[in-house]
C-alpha cells in the first residue's frame, strides 16, 4: 500500500497531472471540436497558438539537428543560431549576469548594512534606481553595449543586483548585536566578526534572494535577446514568432524551462552545502 506522503506516491500524482495534461493538449482541440459549439471552443487549444506535443518533438528534432543523423555535424556548422548554439550563449550570459549581480549584491547589501551613515548616503539613490522598471533600460543597454553578449550579461546584472542587494541588507541588519558585542568583547577585529558573525548570520538571507534571482538572470538575458541578440533562444523565439510557427517558439520555451531548473538545482546544491549546519539543509533532511 502507497502511503499517501511517501515519494513513491508523489510520483505517481506528479506522472498523472502530466500524463493528463499531455494527452488534454495533444488532442483536447479535436475533442472539444465535436463535443462543444464552436463559440465555446477554447482557443487556447488551438495548435496555431500552442503547438501540439507532437509538432513540437517534430521542430525539436528539426531545431536539435536530430532529422538527419547524418547531417548533424553539417547542421550544426551551418547554422549560426541552431538550437544548442543558442542554448549555451543563453546558459552562458544568465550564469555570468547572475555571478556578477549576486557578488555585487552581497557586497554592497554588506557594506552598507554595516555602516549607518553610508545606509543613509546612498539609501535613496538605490530606492531610486530600483524604482526604474528594469525593462525599460534594456534599450539603452543595448545602446551601450551593442547587439553581443555583454548587453545581455549586463541586463541580467540590473535583474538581479537589486534583489540579492536588499535581501542582503536586511540579513545584514538583523544579525544579534548581542552577537557582535560578545565577538568584541573577545578582541575579534571588525573583519573577524564580519566574517565569523556577520556573513554566517546573514547567510540565510542571502540564499533565499538567490532562488528568484537566478530566474530574474534568466529573464533578462530573454528580454535581451528579444530586443536586439546576434544569438540566443530569445532571437529563436522572435525568429519563430516573425514565421508564426508556435511549434519552434514552444521548443525554446521549453529549453529555457530546463535551462532554468538547471540553474536553480546548482544554486539549490550550492545553498544545502553553505549551509549544511541548519537543520533543514542537514544529512537526515
Amino acid at each position: 500500500m502507497i502511503m499517501p506522503n511517501s515519494r513513491s506516491a508523489v510520483l505517481f500524482w506528479q506522472v498523472a497531472i502530466l500524463v493528463v495534461v499531455l494527452v488534454v493538449w495533444q488532442w483536447g482541440f479535436e475533442w472539444s471540436k465535436a463535443l462543444l459549439p464552436k463559440a465555446y471552443v477554447p482557443k487556447i487549444l488551438d495548435p496555431y497558438f500552442v503547438a501540439k506535443p507532437s509538432l513540437i518533438w517534430q521542430s525539436f528534432l528539426r531545431l536539435g539537428c536530430f532529422a538527419d543523423p547524418a547531417g548533424f555535424a553539417a547542421c550544426i556548422n551551418g547554422n549560426d543560431n541552431n538550437l544548442w548554439l543558442a542554448t549555451l550563449v543563453t546558459l552562458k550570459n544568465t550564469w555570468w549576469g547572475f555571478l556578477f549581480g549576486s557578488a555585487s549584491g552581497v557586497a554592497a547589501g554588506l557594506v552598507l548594512g554595516r555602516s549607518d551613515f553610508l545606509a543613509r548616503v546612498f539609501g535613496p539613490y538605490v530606492v531610486a534606481l530600483n524604482s526604474i522598471p528594469r525593462i525599460a533600460l534594456v534599450p539603452l543597454v543595448i545602446l551601450i553595449f551593442g547587439l553581443g553578449d555583454l548587453s545581455k550579461i549586463a541586463t541580467a546584472w540590473l535583474v538581479v543586483f537589486f534583489v540579492v542587494f536588499f535581501n542582503t541588507f536586511e540579513g545584514t541588519r538583523a544579525v544579534d548585536r548581542d552577537q557582535i558585542a560578545a565577538a568584541r568583547l573577545l578582541g575579534a577585529s571588525e573583519f573577524t566578526v564580519l566574517r565569523t558573525v556577520v556573513i554566517p548570520s546573514a547567510l540565510a538571507w542571502v540564499f533565499a534572494s538567490l532562488l528568484p534571482a537566478v530566474s530574474f538572470a534568466l529573464i533578462g538575458v530573454i528580454v535581451g535577446e528579444f530586443i536586439g541578440a546576434e544569438r540566443g533562444l530569445g532571437k529563436l523565439i522572435i525568429e519563430a514568432e516573425a514565421r508564426a510557427n508556435a511549434s519552434e517558439m514552444m521548443v525554446a520555451i521549453f529549453v529555457m524551462m530546463f535551462v532554468g531548473i538547471l540553474l536553480a538545482i546548482a544554486v539549490r546544491s550550492l545553498q544545502s552545502y553553505l549551509l549544511r549546519w541548519q537543520p533543514q539543509f542537514g544529512p537526515s533532511a
